[in-house]
């Protein structure tokens, strides 16, 4: 990463880098990921993932999702007696949030050179991967993810929280690419999404009433499949549903430095998986 793209990264709050990864990279997290969703017992999971319902919905499966393997349905892959609407292939919203931990493909991947060294350029000392996600944006029913700030969902003291997005496939305006707030990264956390440690329990609290972009404000960040776009853990960012015919998958992750504190009222907890270093 050069300065001008260091500056960049401090000044809007996100950053690309296109052909950050190879089509090979890109091929393998491709295929396990399609594997998973063919060995998911889709009939004995039925966890949906949606932001639009303030995160009301974070059931136990969710929760457990922190050291393990799960896949989320889409919402509009159940009707309203909760039978599928969809094949298997095109009703799973995201897979997530031990990839990187348990799937030896996503393991590999995140431990790719050029990972590490933008992270030190970005100034991380010792960077842990505390969650990775697979998400698929599937045709016609991809769901909007609603504005937000990663540092709502994922506490750090001091905040050092960044994620990684990487294009599994090309990401365009009309299959649900990411819209950020350049600049917004300076702006107070607008809600917080805390758990209460002995009910496992989770609560959207608003901070500050949200003032997030209007559509003249947003950019649109149009990727080609292998790119990377990194952004600060205050940034406001969303994603429109899709309603094209193509699907939009991607593959994140985030990072923060070890010597930040990661409170108890963090939903993602990791008691018996080791931390996960480059």
């Amino acid at each position: 990463m050069n300065m001008d793209l260091q500056q960049t990264f401090e000044r809007d709050g996100y950053a690309v880098i296109e052909n950050a990864f190879s089509a090979e990279a890109i091929a393998s997290v491709r295929q396990a990921a399609a594997r998973i969703v063919d060995e998911f017992d889709i009939e004995a999971h039925r966890s949906v993932f949606s932001t639009l319902h303030r995160d009301s919905d974070r059931d136990r499966y969710f929760m457990d999702s922190a050291e393990a393997v799960h896949c989320f349905l889409e919402e509009e892959a159940l009707d309203a007696g909760g039978n599928l609407t969809q094949s298997r292939e095109r009703a799973i919203n995201k897979i997530g949030h031990a990839l990187h931990d348990l799937v030896p493909e996503f393991s590999a991947f995140c431990r790719q050179d050029v990972i590490r060294e933008l992270l030190g350029k970005l100034g991380y000392q010792d960077p842990l991967l505390w969650q990775s996600m697979y998400i698929f944006k599937q045709p016609r029913i991809g769901g909007e993810v609603r504005w937000h700030q990663d540092a709502s969902y994922l506490i750090s003291e001091p905040s050092t929280v960044v994620g990684f997005w990487v294009a599994i496939e090309d990401a365009r305006k009309d299959n649900g690419c990411l819209w950020v707030e350049p600049g917004g990264q300076h702006r107070p956390l607008s809600e917080i999404y805390e758990v209460d440690p002995n009910t496992k329990r989770g609560v959207l609290k608003q901070l500050k009433k949200p003032n997030w972009p209007g559509h003249d404000e947003a950019v649109p960040v149009e990727v080609p499949a292998g790119s990377l776009v990194m952004f600060s853990d205050h940034m406001p960012h969303y994603s429109s549903p899709n309603r094209s015919e193509y699907s939009r998958q991607a593959f994140t992750m985030h990072f923060a430095e070890s010597s930040s504190a990661w409170p108890e009222k963090n939903w993602l907890q990791r008691p018996t998986l080791p931390p996960f270093r480059l």
